[in-house]
């Protein structure tokens, strides 16, 4: 048998810390081994498995495409990419789309779009204030957009034009806003900072604020939408509007997609300013529009509230009966716990000797992304698992 770690080290970039598995096949919330072992999947490919793993109506509709067509390039039209634009648009508040491959892509775009609408619309102006915490993507852009120090500071010096702030504060957003803010960027939770929660009416000041100064606020839902929060899109729980919103993640249930999406007075870009080979291929648009029409048909976005509701409240009666877990907090299906010491990696490890895959969001915290069809028996299952690790710390 091909010993697969031992290959990674001799032809892979090392990148990433591997936990010591090998998936070799997944269908719903389930994953297996190489071995025939079997996991209970609450990582969901970093949140990129919305309707599981393998789901039928994603896997019948990518079979159809790629039997029919798979690229053309963006210089032709194409029915799934307008099947998927339309879909969107029509259930959300936003007017314009368009395809990329990825969340990081998404984002460049929407820094693109605003840049270029300062440009037209207000004198210039070409900084965008993200916040502290927060989490944007790995170009070069999108990673002095991010406010975290560590992924950082390898890469100085990095592409100016960003103001990170504190997180949940309007005061430090309108301090920081000056004659050359053309936007300001957040995410409405963050999910890789920590999945921190604003106050409720926290996008609701940002918003005002922005109508007053006349810029953009940009909503990355790269890891929010598509249903994890108990909403399709998160905004519409803070009852406020973007001009622009990314998405990728879930998106495509594990077919690499990502999208912007602008209100028509944000949407500037005329032909030649901005484009993709690769962005909204047929495959990945039919994947998309499966996605997001089996999502919005079948109330995926109630069945997340009541799922990850009933998640939300085993973990809290973990936390009343382990004293060192300090925190548990969470949205929909996007949860993370904290614990009083920095016990996040051999929990992790622990959980995956006993069958159940868990993120390690920080030292001191692990985050919980199921695929958005779970069920309740399922939660038992893992919170069964995760109260036996438990007990022997």
């Amino acid at each position: 048998m091909t010993d697969w770690p031992v290959l990674e080290s001799q032809y892979f970039m090392h990148v990433v810390e591997r936990l010591p598995l090998t998936i070799v096949r997944g269908k719903g919330a389930r994953v297996w081994d190489e071995d025939g072992k079997e996991y209970l999947d609450f990582v969901g490919g970093w949140a990129v498995n919305s309707l599981g793993h393998c789901h039928p109506a994603v896997t019948k509709a990518i079979t159809e495409q790629v039997q029919l067509l798979i690229h053309t390039s963006n210089q032709f039209y194409t029915v799934p990419q307008l099947r998927l634009a339309q879909l969107l648009v029509e259930n959300s508040c936003l007017d314009k789309v368009f395809f990329g491959n990825s969340g990081a892509e998404a984002n460049e775009a929407a820094i693109k779009l605003a840049r270029r609408y300062g440009q037209l619309k207000l004198d210039g102006a070409y900084e965008i204030i993200t916040t502290l915490g927060s989490f944007h993507g790995r170009t070069l852009a999108t990673v002095a957009a991010t406010g975290q120090e560590k992924f950082q500071k390898s890469f100085s010096p990095l592409p100016t034009g960003f103001v990170n702030v504190k997180y949940n504060s309007v005061g430090a957003i309108k301090s920081a806003t000056s004659k050359h803010t053309c936007a300001v960027m957040i995410e409405p939770v963050q999910g890789e900072g920590g999945v921190n929660i604003p106050d409720n009416g926290y996008l609701a000041e940002v918003r005002a604020w922005c109508d007053q100064k006349g810029i953009l606020l940009i909503l990355d839902e790269i890891q929010t939408g598509i249903g994890r929060m108990g909403s399709l899109f998160a905004y519409e729980q803070y009852g406020v509007e973007p001009d622009i919103m990314t998405l990728a993640k879930g998106l495509g249930s594990g077919v690499a997609i990502g999208a912007i999406l602008a209100k028509d007075k944000a949407a500037v870009f005329v032909p030649g300013e901005h484009g993709s080979t690769f962005g909204g291929n047929p495959l990945a648009c039919a994947a998309g529009y499966a996605t997001l029409k089996f999502v919005i048909d079948n109330d995926i976005p109630g069945k997340v509230k009541a799922v990850g509701g009933y998640l939300i409240q085993g973990l809290a009666k973990l936390k009343t009966k382990f004293p060192f877990i300090t925190d548990v907090r969470g949205r929909g299906l996007l949860v993370a716990v904290e614990f009083k010491d920095d016990i996040a990696a051999p929990l992790v490890m622990d959980c995956l000797k006993k069958g159940l895959l868990v993120n390690q969001l920080k030292p001191n915290a692990v985050r919980f992304m199921p695929p958005l069809i779970i069920g309740n028996g399922e939660v038992d299952e893992a919170l069964g698992i995760l109260d036996s690790v438990l007990l022997a710390k």
